[in-house]
């Protein structure tokens, strides 16, 4: 079997810095190098104040301060970190495509590409190159013609494995995984990953497949979860028009044994770098092999969840007399969910534009989420400038600062601290009527409404 002493991780960010910390933490014998090109996220890794890590993920600090330094390490020197290894996961960025054939659905595999290209160019010995970015099916294809073609006539053996992390449990996730999939050909190469995992995941937890299924597995897989959010969704707004309580339907149905409780929870949508990007791949995968009704099906996924955030603004807006216009409008929480800084997809930012368009005035308090990564999402949309995105939105590090003289409150994140707060207090401190908007279904109704909350919430309670 292949002996694997080194390896190497192309990119320290989400995926590829709690993995590898992990792979290190688990693996003391193997040396793990994580290389990225952004300076500033290096240092970050690098920080001996582990609470300035550019990731936040309870219990990542704990596995760092472990491994680094003995066997896990962060550098900007891509080239003698792919030299040195004798296996190299790729964990770049595959975001969708923003420009020419595919723009809006197709991955955009640039980075895949380069990184291949450079380890084609550096690489003087044997290497198994594992895909840890989650990418179309049949990418691994084109990885190897790269690497075959332009490489320096060692061989390559591509595998193909994905993650299955959930973004605020990541740590828990790969110490104690449902499964470890591993996707390849060459069988020497499979049981060389197989055995880094078997240093604490029991065998009958790693599956291994061909490639082809690896790939489209990861993908799958999100497009599963994600259908099962827009479902109960569906639901919520059945709820409102009926009288009955999405709650209370969603526990019922999760009993049924065939159907099972996760993911049932009604919100104002699901968001994160994964179950969209991956959904409209699937959809353009589909679509490219003349799979019509197969990307239609799939597509209503991501229309139902865009529908959920564009409805709960609405609410908001219809709620407040038609206008919000001039009025402070707090907002507890930025982060796409709970135990995570990580803002891509999330509601809060599409909720947010839908009132900034209405001239609201949004104050926003997130624990985790910095004023320099919330502008910086509203920039990205292109809708407005940066100064006045800045001058109708304001970020503060103390939520009574946000919720002080507010007119409403919308919760777009299920931060545990929400329900610790003093709502009585709140209440005193409030515009009156007083608004609270619950995106989440995280706070008592009864509690709300016994303190004269003007409250509303997904999936039930219409007034």
């Amino acid at each position: 079997m292949m002996e694997i002493r080194k390896i190497t991780c192309i990119g320290a960010g989400y995926v590829g810095g709690p993995t590898m910390s992990v792979i290190a933490q688990k693996n003391p014998n193997i040396t793990v190098t994580v290389v990225d090109l952004n300076q500033s996220r290096i240092n970050a890794w690098n920080d001996n104040d582990l609470s300035n890590l550019p990731v936040y993920e309870p219990g990542l600090d704990d596995v760092v301060a472990e491994a680094r330094g003995r066997n896990l390490f962060f550098s900007t020197d891509v080239n003698k970190a792919i030299d040195e290894a004798d296996m190299i996961f790729i964990s770049v960025n595959t975001p969708t495509k923003t420009y020419g054939k595919g723009k809006g659905q197709a991955a955009d595999l640039k980075y895949i590409e380069l990184c291949a290209r450079q380890i084609a160019s550096v690489a003087k010995s044997d290497k198994i190159v594992v895909e840890k970015s989650t990418l179309p099916v049949r990418t691994a294809e084109a990885l190897k013609s790269i690497l075959d073609n332009t490489g320096n006539g060692v061989n390559f053996h591509i595998l193909s494995n994905p993650e299955f992390l959930a973004e605020g449990t990541a740590i828990t996730d790969l110490h104690n995984p449902d499964r470890v999939l591993i996707g390849g050909e060459d069988a020497e190469a499979i049981e060389a990953l197989v055995s880094v995992y078997e240093a604490w995941v029991p065998k009958d937890r790693i599956l291994t497949t061909n490639l082809w299924s690896s790939e489209l597995a990861k993908l799958v897989a999100n497009a599963f979860l994600a259908q099962r959010v827009s479902s109960i969704n569906a639901i919520s707004e059945l709820c409102e028009v009926t009288g009955a309580n999405v709650n209370e339907v969603s526990r019922a149905i999760g009993q049924d044994s065939r159907i099972g409780s996760k993911f049932l929870k009604a919100s104002v949508g699901f968001g994160g770098s994964c179950f969209q990007k991956d959904i409209l791949n699937l959809v353009y995968i589909a679509r490219s092999y003349n799979l019509k009704e197969v990307a239609d099906y799939w597509e209503q996924v991501i229309i139902l969840n865009d529908h959920q955030k564009t409805r709960f603004a609405e609410k908001i807006i219809q709620t407040m007399y038609n206008t919000v216009n001039g009025k402070k409008i707090a907002f507890l929480g930025w982060a796409f969910k709970k135990d995570t800084n990580d803002t891509r997809e999330s509601a809060a930012i599409y909720v947010a534009d839908h009132l900034l368009d209405e001239e609201a005035n949004i104050v926003v308090y997130d624990p985790k989420v910095s004023a320099e990564q919330i502008y910086k999402d509203l920039d990205y949309l292109g809708i407005r400038s940066p100064e006045e995105n800045r001058r109708l939105l304001k970020v503060v590090n103390d939520p009574f600062e946000a919720l002080n003289d507010a007119h409403a409150i919308a919760i777009l994140t299920e931060w545990e601290e929400f329900k610790e707060y003093d709502w009585k207090l709140i209440k005193d401190r409030m515009k009156r009527p007083s608004f609270v908007f619950d995106g989440r279904c995280l706070l008592d109704s009864s509690l709300m409404e016994s303190l004269n909350f003007a409250y509303y919430t997904i999936g039930s309670n219409v007034k």
